[in-house]
């Protein structure tokens, strides 16, 4: 975890001045995978992984910024945006800044430096948690107070406009509005919260890294997205009222597929049953049952890869290893998929032995171990009070 004071301190040797400090999380969605863009039902948490923003303004329009990451600074001017699409760590910066500068926030030029330990590529957010830290950072120091959803929503335009990602809500909104002890049941068309206490304490959220990331991700991400409207365009004729797949209940999809071609039936089927696993879950963790929770996490896996086709070698591997393991009530892949992370739920006086036969086994089979960590749900975004001590 990083130490709010040793970014305090390295803004002062880099700057000068004092700053305010400000962090942004990442995020593991526990269930409801690619649902968040067609209007559906979505439960992540926020993971106690950050992005430390130290921020101070300044009396001009320019915004500059050092990222203690890559040990790297970029400047870019509030009144004259550049023209994104740069594949660089800037444009979610100057994206989330020139997002709320059209949403009328009122923001001053800033120094900025920052420091993050969200995983690059593992399907953790670790852009969100960039645009949402920043966001605050930046409209904080302007001494503009900001609606959080608001702030999401900003951040998710940064990704449409400037990083060219159709994105949906989701990691923006966990990123921003996430609370201690909660998973959150986010409706996604209503941008409307539903808090679920994660009231377990004797089961562990282990989050298993496959270290891979393949290349076809962002075009299959994109078709998948084509793929959903169009079986919403054909549902619409015999269900009037459908504006997306949201609006779908599983007993009319079991009606209608058939007038869905292939592969368009399968990625709708997935939509429309991952939406009721989601709802489904969410009461399942609220009652504390952990065995009806495992169940459904463990169908949508199969449903991700079988039906929506974004599952891969590594991710299988790891939750069929973690099926064998005692002490495991559910785990599934999570977050768009091709790589990236597995989500798990493990009793505690498991945990040593599921990490030890994860590492042990995907290693012997891929050649090398995941990273595996533990997280409790945490705060979404906020300032970090204090000054240093010493």
């Amino acid at each position: 975890m990083i130490e709010p004071n040793e970014v305090r301190r390295a803004f002062q040797n880099l700057y000068g001045t004092e700053p305010r400090l400000f962090r942004a999380p990442g995020r593991v969605n526990l269930i409801g995978e690619h649902t968040d863009y067609n209007d559906g039902f979505v439960m992540p948490m926020a993971i106690n992984r950050d992005t430390v923003v130290a921020a101070r303004a300044r009396k001009d329009r320019r915004v500059r910024i050092h990222t203690f990451n890559l040990n790297e600074t970029v400047e870019f001017d509030l009144d004259h945006p550049g023209p994104g699409g740069r594949r660089h760590w800037l444009d979610y910066v100057e994206g989330v800044a020139q997002s709320l500068l059209r949403r009328g926030t009122q923001l001053r030029g800033a120094d900025l430096a920052l420091k993050s330990d969200v995983p690059e590529g593992a399907g953790l957010s670790s852009s969100a948690a960039l645009e949402i830290s920043v966001g605050l950072a930046l409209s904080s120091v302007s001494e503009v107070a900001i609606d959080k959803v608001q702030l999401a929503l900003a951040g998710q335009q940064a990704e449409h406009e400037f990083v060219g990602a159709k994105v949906g809500i989701m990691d923006q909104y966990i990123a921003a509005l996430g609370r201690a002890g909660h998973a959150l049941l986010i409706d996604c068309r209503s941008l409307q919260p539903t808090l679920i206490p994660m009231n377990l304490p004797d089961t562990a959220i282990a989050i298993c890294n496959t270290r891979v990331k393949h290349e076809l991700a962002s075009s299959e991400y994109n078709a998948r997205r084509a793929e959903c409207e169009r079986g919403v365009e054909l549902l619409h004729e015999v269900l009037p009222d459908v504006r997306a797949l949201r609006d779908v209940s599983v007993a009319e999809f079991e009606q209608y597929q058939d007038l869905l071609p292939e592969p368009v039936k399968r990625r709708c089927r997935h939509i429309v049953t991952e939406n009721a696993r989601t709802l489904a879950a969410a009461d399942a963790l609220k009652a504390g049952n952990l065995r009806e929770m495992g169940r459904l996490m463990y169908q949508s896996h199969e449903s991700l890869r079988d039906d929506y086709e974004v599952s891969c070698t590594e991710l299988d591997l790891l939750v069929n290893i973690a099926r064998t393991i005692e002490g495991v009530a559910g785990a599934r892949m999570t977050g768009g998929g091709f790589g990236g992370c597995t989500v798990n739920l493990v009793h505690r006086d498991n945990l040593q032995t599921f990490q030890e036969k994860i590492s042990n086994d995907y290693q012997s089979k891929i050649g090398h171990p995941p990273f595996i960590y533990v997280s409790e749900a945490v705060n979404g975004a906020e300032e970090v009070m204090g000054k240093d001590e010493g």
